[in-house]
This record gives structure tokens, C-alpha cells and sequence, in this order.
């Protein structure tokens, strides 16, 4: 996904993340000034639903001018990685659960 806070902001004459600080604290979104920082200069890796719907309100935009899907950033898993995939239980059938030998434990009373 491509971050356009800077541009959505811009479309609505704020020049500094500062501005748009307290324009999301105005709306109940209190951000510390290096999380602010991470938003409007990067990417960030993560972002809570709940402040992406505050920033969408106090710049009055929809989700889709903040973020523009960049679908050739997304590869395929190759052969070789198909089988860790399915390892790690993401595709694939499920496989069949087999009892196994309990090591010379008793078993529980009946």
C-alpha cells in the first residue's frame, strides 16, 4: 500500500505534521509528536482502525485517498516456498491426525 497522508493533507492546505496534529486532537486523536512524525514522514507498518477513521474524519477524506493499493509489490510464492506454506498450515488439506505411541506411560484409568 502507498501512504498519501502528506498529499491528503496537502489537498486540504496543511503544510506540517504539526498542523494536522492538532487537527486530529481536536477530534480525540492525541498522537506524540514522533509517532506524528512516523505517520506523515513514512510509511507505517501498522495502523489502528480506529485512527484511521479520525484521521479520514478531521481531513474529511475516504480511506482511499490515504491509501492506494500498489498491487505489483506482491509476489507469488514459488515452488520451493509452497511447501513451507502448507508446513506452516497457510494452503493446503488438512492433514490427518495419527495417535502416536505414548512412550511407555500408562495410560488414564477407565
Amino acid at each position: 500500500m502507498k501512504w498519501n497522508l502528506r498529499l491528503a493533507a496537502a489537498h486540504r492546505e496543511i503544510w506540517k505534521a504539526s498542523e494536522l496534529q492538532r487537527l486530529l486532537a481536536e477530534h480525540g486523536l492525541v498522537i506524540s509528536a514522533g509517532k506524528m512524525s512516523g505517520l506523515w514522514s513514512s510509511t507505517p507498518a501498522s495502523i489502528k482502525l480506529s485512527d484511521l477513521e479520525v484521521i479520514c474524519v478531521a481531513l474529511g477524506c475516504e480511506v482511499t485517498e490515504l491509501m492506494t493499493p500498489e498491487p505489483e509489490n506482491v509476489t507469488r510464492a514459488t515452488q520451493d516456498e509452497a511447501p513451507a506454506a502448507r508446513a506452516s498450515g497457510q494452503a493446503g488439506p488438512t492433514p490427518t491426525v495419527v495417535p502416536r505411541s505414548r512412550g511407555g506411560r500408562s495410560l488414564p484409568p477407565r
